[in-house]
């Protein structure tokens, strides 16, 4: 089978370019040859266009595209490939339901005049363009012959918001890589750790904050207790019209008397992942729904970071954000209502009060991680696509 993988890849730094390099890889040990037209393309929407138009798509069986992450190029070539070969069978992956792209590459006229403006003008120009997008967002996913979710929360808001019929969205859990056990580390310090990009939205001072009513709570547990604070800090995601987040994180740590208890561990390496992972109990996601998006929908996808703490055989505490809820439902984690950080204070004595609950959860994780490991998702992928050429035997 030889297909086109129309996504984001390394060296871009995106939890999507992550999972397209691994799901390339493990469909290339099943014997697939895997082509990447838009390799190296950034997220210029018209140079996407342009490499569809170029590339030879003779012999090709299909094309599958990543959707999400606030990403446009992938629609914009998915649009472009299915008016240009409209015989191909095509997939795509949608990282982010209920919506594809969430927003158009370009305002409409005159709503693109207030385009540099000062907040809030451009967002309001948003909220009105949205029924344009999402018509077009909808007429592309009615046009994909499969779609395919992480969860199953996900499929649902998804097929309801694009108007599709079930057997159009297909479930694929997350893949993780094969990762060797490791034991949890000594019962005392609880070692918690946040991992993913730190910038605003992610919630973290909602477990700096749980943190100061735990230990108000309980000073007796001050050491008793560790948190890591580790992942990207590209200037692009840690720096903002309102100066450096990592600084005012580190204020707000002094502030509260937290020092002691925070380390940091800054752009760790692919390859450093895993044992940065293992040295800890349980990973900690305290994400928040963005208020902003709520006005163009429920964002449903997963997290990168949340499958990392599969693979690496620890539980996870989780906000009720996303569709983590079902990520934990397993018995691998707990979760508690996001921006509620009396609740997450509770998760985390519970935590404490119960030494055999971070045990119990990191084998959970280490079963689902075998469940989910890239080879057995790859092999779902294949049916997949062997399915989609079957049902849509009209490839030129």
């Amino acid at each position: 089978m030889r297909i086109a993988l129309l996504a984001p890849l390394p060296p871009e730094q995106t939890g999507i370019a992550d999972y397209a390099a691994h799901l390339k890889q493990a469909l290339e040990a099943k014997g697939v040859e895997v082509m990447t037209p838009l390799a190296g393309c950034g997220n210029e929407p018209r140079d996407a266009e342009a490499r569809i138009a170029a590339f030879d798509w003779q012999g090709i069986d299909l094309a599958h595209g990543e959707l999400g992450g606030g990403r446009l190029a992938e629609f914009h070539a998915l649009r472009t490939l299915r008016q240009l070969r409209p015989e191909l069978p095509l997939s795509a992956t949608v990282h982010d339901p209920e919506r594809l792209v969430w927003r158009r590459a370009q305002l409409p006229w005159p709503l693109s005049l207030v385009q540099g403006m000062p907040s809030p003008l451009p967002q309001m120009a948003t909220v009105m363009a949205d029924p344009l997008c999402l018509s077009e967002e909808r007429k592309l996913a009615q046009s994909i012959d499969r779609l395919v979710t992480l969860t199953q929360t996900g499929a649902g808001y998804l097929r309801r918001r694009m108007r599709l019929p079930t057997e159009q969205v297909r479930v694929i859990a997350h893949g993780n890589q094969r990762i060797a056990e490791v034991p949890l580390p000594p019962t005392e310090p609880l070692r918690l750790l946040y991992f993913g990009f730190i910038y605003r939205g992610k919630g973290i001072e909602d477990l700096l904050d749980a943190l100061v009513l735990l230990l108000r709570r309980q000073p007796s547990l001050r050491g008793q207790l560790r948190l890591t604070l580790a992942g990207g800090s590209e200037p692009e995601t840690a720096f903002a019209p309102g100066g450096s987040y990592l600084d005012e994180l580190r204020r707000r740590i002094r502030g509260e008397g937290l020092d002691e208890l925070i380390e940091w561990d800054l752009d760790v390496p692919a390859a450093a992942i895993p044992a940065l992972i293992q040295r800890h109990h349980v990973m900690v996601l305290p994400y928040r729904e963005s208020r902003k998006l709520r006005l163009l929908g429920s964002m449903r996808g997963t997290s990168g970071a949340l499958s990392w703490a599969v693979a690496c055989g620890r539980g996870v505490i989780t906000s009720d954000a996303r569709s983590f809820a079902e990520e934990v439902a397993s018995g691998n984690g707990a979760m508690y209502p996001q921006g509620r950080a009396d609740a997450l204070a509770e998760q985390l004595a519970r935590l404490l009060a119960e030494p055999g609950l971070a045990a119990q959860w990191a084998e959970r994780a280490r079963l689902i991680a075998a469940e989910r490991a890239w080879d057995i998702t790859a092999e779902r992928f294949v049916r997949h696509f062997e399915t989609l050429r079957e049902v849509m035997p009209h490839v030129a």
